[in-house]
């Protein structure tokens, strides 16, 4: 088998590894490391070192899965995060989701850490296979009406219903929100429990394509960017054109 490696070329090589999966790597890395040409060395020693970090990273995953249960026990679970307390404009965004223990879904994150990219990929990986998905979202003027804890605590529960699944405990990020849902609040939960970071990659990919799509609508503010946060330009822009119905108009007064 070494031999008929050894007899590929450097290029074929190189491609075998890029698209092996991650538990094919050790079997394919064996014989090559027998190969004396140069350039197989150093694409073993780099391959080795790509195997040695995904490893590392599905070891965090699986403890995130690990302190899932730990905290919620064996039966199914809710994560619970949102998105948009802090902007200027757009809709606060929560997001309830269950996920199965098996398949893990590698690479899940507090969606802060993630690249947009990664945060799409990884939205349409939970929602094809959890157990169940639950959006809420409250608009900006209801914002402006209730004050934001209040539409916090109503959204969360929204997001529980949406969800339309029997669970047995609700993890939520941050503190707690008294939602009398059997709910436990883990501090930086969502970069801890699998199901909140879950919870949280939904959420900001459902927000931020909204923000893109109002870009259209109300142009000049950059919401395609700053997705609504309160960025240089977004105060610039609100200064110089004003306000609109998409921002909440409480968190501007500082700014007209």
């Amino acid at each position: 088998m070494a031999q008929e490696r050894s007899q590929k070329t450097v290029g074929e090589i190189k491609l075998l590894l890029k698209e092996a999966t991650f538990e094919d790597l050790p079997g394919l890395i064996a014989p090559l490391e027998q190969d004396s040409r140069e350039q197989i060395k150093k694409l073993v020693a780099s391959t080795q070192k790509r195997y040695i970090k995904e490893a590392q990273e599905r070891v965090r995953v699986e403890k995130m899965y690990d302190l899932m249960h730990t905290y919620g026990g064996n039966g199914v679970i809710l994560g619970v995060d949102e998105v948009g307390r802090g902007p200027l404009a757009g809709p606060l965004v929560v997001c309830a989701v269950a996920l199965p223990d098996s398949p893990l879904i590698w690479g899940i994150n507090d969606s802060k850490q993630l690249t947009p990219q990664r945060r799409e990929e990884l939205a349409q990986i939970i929602c094809e296979r959890a157990l169940a998905v639950g959006i809420a979202q409250i608009e900006p003027a209801q914002i402006d009406e209730d004050g934001m804890a209040h539409c916090l605590h109503t959204a969360m529960r929204m997001a529980v219903e949406d969800a339309h699944i029997a669970y047995d405990a609700v993890l939520i990020d941050g503190v707690p929100m008294h939602l009398g849902l059997n709910e436990i609040a883990i501090p930086q939960g969502d970069a801890k429990i699998a199901a909140i970071a879950a919870a949280s990659i939904v959420a900001k990919v459902n927000r931020d394509a909204q923000l893109v799509a109002a870009q259209s609508r109300y142009p000049g503010y950059g919401f395609a960017n700053n997705k609504g946060y309160g960025s240089a330009e977004h105060i610039a822009a609100i200064k110089q054109l004003g306000i609109t119905d998409y921002h909440r108009k409480t968190f501007c007064h500082a700014f007209i």
